[in-house]
């Protein structure tokens, strides 16, 4: 099977509340929303929020929506861009779980998460590499 993810989605709650944070914290834009979902094309893959009910209908899971131990990542050109991108996501609607100093492993992060709880790190690493499509290389 090839190494690949191709749509990852997440259930919320409130969509219009979701839909605000994703394009007015990150600034990115939809390609296609209807009263239920909202996709973002991301470089290589698709983001939707998708309303947690009818998610947890189309999974065959009763209350599907919870919390869970992982978190998403933006990775950012530079330490400097990390904490006006965080500050761009908690006036979106996010909220701090940890503030930007310099993690064990080295670079810079902090976390925030969406309305729903959705964690999202927000990074910078010196040794990765970041293409000007968004593509992240590890170790380059």
């Amino acid at each position: 099977m090839q190494q690949q993810m191709s749509v990852i989605t997440l259930g919320v709650h409130d969509l219009a509340r979701s839909r605000r944070f994703y394009v007015d914290g990150f600034g990115w834009a939809p390609v296609f929303e209807n009263e239920d979902i909202v996709f973002f094309q991301m470089n290589g893959f698709m983001l939707g929020v998708w309303k947690a009910a009818e998610q947890s209908k189309d999974m065959a899971r009763e209350n599907a929506f919870g919390p869970a131990p992982f978190a998403l990542a933006d990775n950012v050109p530079a330490a400097s861009d990390v904490q006006p991108a965080m500050d761009a996501l908690i006036k979106a609607g996010g909220k701090l779980l940890k503030p930007a100093p310099g993690p064990p492993h080295g670079g810079f992060a902090g976390y925030v998460t969406d309305p729903d709880g959705h964690a999202w790190e927000i990074a910078f690493n010196s040794a990765w590499s970041i293409s000007p499509e968004g593509y992240v290389t590890f170790g380059v």
